[in-house]
């Protein structure tokens, strides 16, 4: 792999972008801004200059962990760049939670099957996964 990888948060742009071309909703700036600087921990893959892959764990650092913006730009997709940022992420993890942490996530579409292969499982019919998106 000819791709870098560093452990902190990218352009608010870059991130927008890659977000919004790998089918995931557009952020604003300002949201981006402040997010991604309280971000638990980020992963970003590079190729050259060129942000093309990301995660990140968001969440209160003890109880409670969720993994989110697991994107790659679909130019790169199907090289195995989602499973790298998945053990990333999980590499995270495993140092930095405790007996009782909970580490959730919302898989769209087919990468159930990604984070099923790192031990994730559907929560229904225990619960449901609920949601509100403001505009």
């Amino acid at each position: 792999m000819d791709y870098a990888i560093h452990y902190h948060a990218p352009d608010p742009m870059a991130y927008i972008a890659l977000r919004v071309e790998g089918g995931m909703s557009e952020k604003s700036q300002q949201a981006a801004e402040i997010g991604l600087k309280n971000a638990l921990f980020t992963v970003c893959i590079y190729d050259q200059e060129m942000l093309i892959g990301l995660g990140r764990i968001i969440g209160d650092g003890g109880t409670a962990f969720q993994i989110v913006d697991v994107v790659v730009k679909p130019s790169y997709q199907g090289r195995g760049l989602g499973k790298v940022i998945m053990t990333e992420l999980m590499t995270y993890l495993d140092q930095h939670t405790y007996p009782g942490s909970y580490v959730s996530l919302i898989a769209d579409g087919p990468a159930d099957k990604l984070y099923a292969q790192f031990g994730f499982t559907y929560t229904y019919p225990y619960s449901q996964g609920m949601f509100k998106m403001y505009k």
